[in-house]
C-alpha cells in the first residue's frame, strides 16, 4: 500500500466525497462550497455555493445533482441548466442537521442527521434515517439510530451505514419501493454508550464510523472520526487493515480511473469554530488493491 498523498489543501472542513464523470467531488463545509478536481487535485473548481452549508452529494439517474443542505435541513437539486431548487424539506422528519447520504440506483435519497443539536452541546438523541423519493416526497426509512452518517448500498440491494454514536454499523436490505428490511448489525465495536450527556457518551466511543464506502470484496473503507484512522472492515467487524493519518479523518471514497484511488477527507478536529475560523482541511490519495463497488 503506498503513503498518503495530499492532492487538495486549504479547505475548511472536506467532506462527503463522491467519484463522478472522471472527477473527484466533496462538499466544504465552512466555505460552503461543493468543489471538485482531477484524480491528482488539479482542475479544482467550484462547482456550486450552498449557503447552508453542503453535505452528502448523489445523482439522480438523468444526472441531475442532489445535494445536502444541512443547517435548513433541505435536499436541493441542480437542474441541468444549473438552477437550484428545493428538492425536498426534511426538517420535520429530523431531530438535528443533516450529514451524509447515499442514492440509489432509482434515484430515492437516503438521508442521515444529527439527531441532537452537536454544536450546542445537546444531549444525544436517537433519530431516523430518511427517504427522499425522486418526486421529493419525504418519508421515514429507520427509526432508532445513533446518528446516521456515512452509507453505502450494495450491488444486491443492502443499505449499510454507519451510526457515528452507537459504535456499530448497521445494514438492511432494500426492496423495490426503498422500504428497509431485515434490519440487522453489519459490525460491532464495542455496546451502545449509555449516559446522561454527550461527553458521558463520547467517552463510551470505541470507533465513531463516519463517511465510508464500499469494495468490490464486500468490505467498507470506514473514517474513524474519534481516532485519525482509516479502518478497513469486513462483515462481521473483522477489521482487516488500518491506516493511521496524521489528523482527523471524516470520510473516505473509492475512485479514480481503475477505482483504486482511495480519497480521504482529513482535518485536524471537527470543531466547527476552530475549522471555520482556518483552512487547515485537506483532501488525501491512497492507492489500494480492491477498487470500488457499490454507491455511491
Amino acid at each position: 500500500m503506498d503513503a498518503l498523498t495530499t492532492i487538495v489543501s486549504g479547505m475548511s472542513f472536506t467532506e462527503c466525497p463522491r467519484w463522478h464523470d472522471g472527477r473527484i467531488w466533496f462538499s466544504d463545509f465552512y466555505t460552503n462550497r461543493v468543489l471538485s478536481a482531477t484524480e491528482d487535485g488539479s482542475g479544482l473548481r467550484t462547482e456550486l455555493e450552498v449557503p447552508n452549508q453542503p453535505g452528502g452529494l448523489g445523482w439522480l439517474p438523468d444526472g441531475r445533482l442532489l445535494v445536502v443542505s444541512a443547517r435548513d435541513r433541505t435536499l436541493l437539486r441542480q437542474e441541468h441548466d444549473g438552477q437550484v431548487v428545493v428538492h425536498a424539506d426534511l426538517s420535520g422528519h429530523v431531530g438535528g442537521n443533516l450529514n451524509d447520504m447515499v442514492v440509489d440506483s432509482a434515484g430515492r435519497a437516503f438521508v442521515g442527521n444529527f439527531g441532537f443539536d452537536l454544536g450546542a452541546g445537546a444531549d444525544p438523541a436517537p433519530t431516523a434515517l430518511v427517504r427522499v423519493d425522486p418526486d421529493g416526497t419525504v418519508a421515514q426509512a429507520a427509526d432508532g439510530l445513533h446518528f446516521p452518517n456515512g452509507s453505502v448500498i450494495t450491488d444486491d440491494d443492502v443499505l449499510v451505514v454507519g451510526e457515528t454514536f452507537a459504535n456499530r454499523v448497521t445494514a438492511f436490505d432494500v426492496d423495490d419501493t426503498g422500504r428497509l428490511t431485515n434490519r440487522r448489525v453489519w459490525a460491532e465495536f464495542g455496546g451502545v454508550p449509555e449516559g446522561p450527556d454527550f461527553s458521558t457518551v463520547l467517552s463510551q466511543v470505541k470507533v465513531a464510523p463516519d463517511g465510508c464506502c464500499l469494495d468490490a470484496e464486500g468490505a467498507l473503507w470506514i473514517a474513524d472520526a474519534l481516532s485519525g484512522k482509516l479502518l478497513h472492515v469486513k462483515e462481521g467487524g473483522d477489521i482487516v487493515d488500518e491506516v493511521q493519518v496524521d489528523s482527523g479523518v471524516f470520510a473516505c471514497m473509492l475512485g479514480g480511473d481503475d477505482g483504486r484511488t482511495l480519497f480521504v477527507c482529513a482535518a485536524p478536529d471537527f470543531d466547527p469554530a476552530a475549522r471555520a475560523a482556518t483552512h487547515e482541511s485537506r483532501l488525501l490519495t491512497l492507492r489500494v488493491d480492491v477498487p470500488h463497488a457499490g454507491r455511491p
